[in-house]
């Protein structure tokens, strides 16, 4: 019976509510993230962006999109840059922790002992490690 009184445009539009409602609440999360995370602003102007967003939400939102939407895409490339930075000092210190030149010669010298690599690719390496 249900069914029957629930047609496909009933579906999709239900649908549609629900994807709308799950995008207003990622936008009210991000820029509540934002006006927190947010170092140009001082603590009154946090609070009253705070305060405006709970208590009129739908114009608060977009009054800070529009006010200060500019900030928000420079503050998650910022936070991307920093991210990306943290990562590659971890990666490289990760990486250089555990070998020395001495030992990344003396496996260059075993590989070449072995066959692995000839002469010049020897030289190659070795001269790429004394450089680093």
């Amino acid at each position: 019976m249900l069914a029957a009184e629930f047609g496909t445009g009933q579906v999709f539009l239900s649908m549609l509510y629900f994807f709308l409602f799950i995008i207003w609440i990622w936008l009210l999360i991000s820029v509540f993230t934002d006006i927190f995370r947010s170092q140009d602003m001082s603590g009154w102007a946090k609070a009253a962006w705070a305060l405006f967003v709970i208590v009129l939400p739908y114009l608060g939102v977009f009054a800070y999109l529009i006010a200060r939407g500019h900030k928000m895409s420079e503050h998650a490339t910022e936070d991307a840059r920093r991210r990306d930075d943290m990562f590659r000092s971890y990666v490289q210190e990760a990486a250089t922790s555990g070998s020395s030149e001495a030992d990344q010669l003396a496996k260059l010298a075993s590989l070449r002992a072995e066959g692995a690599i000839d002469d010049q690719e020897y030289e190659r390496l070795k001269a790429k490690v004394i450089a680093a």
